[in-house]
């Protein structure tokens, strides 16, 4: 998994990305040897905006997917299926990717079979496809959130649903043990974004420090690689 720093900046900037409305929100952070850390959160209105920020991300972790079977009759990815056999309960959080097919439009997504959640988001899936090359995934690679929590606690998936109350507390909790400085943004939520999003980004951004340290651990362990080249992972 390979980074790059700006030409003349003695620091890195890495990002964790997820869908916000119609909008993406970022968690970056200042990486630098061994001194992490946050900036504040902002909304892009597009990915391509994300992608154009300069000083550049060194690292993208984003909450989308990236590579895609050709036909919904190929089933499932296989980094989809393992990250639900890992995370067990929370394993439900992780919802199957359509296939390239409904992508493109040549499969209606009324006949793709896709989970009321993926079709909400979907348009958020084609822009980033749109984007996507082999030569992109050198710097952009997909995360889940609740796998980035996961490894935040110690290999163990989390007790509760980030829909309740009880489960954005054991989210912060994990995330203000691990980020020093995350408490600043995490205690004042931005308008319009519901603070959960706030924790996944930030989860994210987590794993997006790990990848540029060369520690992040990928499912499945031997990529599967789609039509178009790209890889079919999770990092973690």
């Amino acid at each position: 998994m390979s980074s790059h720093r700006g030409p003349d900046l003695p620091y890195s900037v890495v990002a964790g990305v997820t869908p916000c409305g119609p909008n993406w929100l970022v968690a970056s952070a200042k990486q630098a040897g061994s001194t992490f850390a946050p900036e504040p959160p902002k909304l892009y209105d597009t990915f391509l905006e994300v992608l154009s920020e300069r000083p550049s991300f060194a690292v993208i972790v984003i909450n989308v997917p990236i590579g895609y079977l050709d036909t919904p009759e190929s089933g499932a990815r296989k980094c989809d299926m393992q990250a639900r056999s890992l995370l067990g309960r929370r394993g439900a959080s992780v919802h199957n990717a359509p296939s390239r097919s409904v992508l493109s439009g040549e499969v209606p997504l009324s006949e793709s079979g896709l989970d009321a959640v993926t079709a909400t988001i979907f348009p958020k899936y084609q822009e980033v496809a749109e984007e996507m090359s082999p030569y992109r995934q050198r710097v952009v690679y997909e995360g889940h959130p609740e796998l980035s929590f996961y490894q935040l606690h110690k290999d163990t998936p989390l007790k509760r649903s980030k829909k309740i109350e009880a489960g954005r507390e054991e989210r912060r909790e994990v995330l203000e043990e691990k980020i020093r400085g995350a408490e600043r943004f995490l205690d004042n939520p931005m308008p319009g974004v519901p603070q959960k999003h706030l924790f996944d980004a930030f989860a994210l951004v987590w794993t997006a420090r790990r990848v540029h340290g060369h520690a992040a651990l990928r499912i499945p362990k031997e990529p599967e690689w789609d039509s178009e080249g790209l890889r079919m992972e999770i990092v973690y």
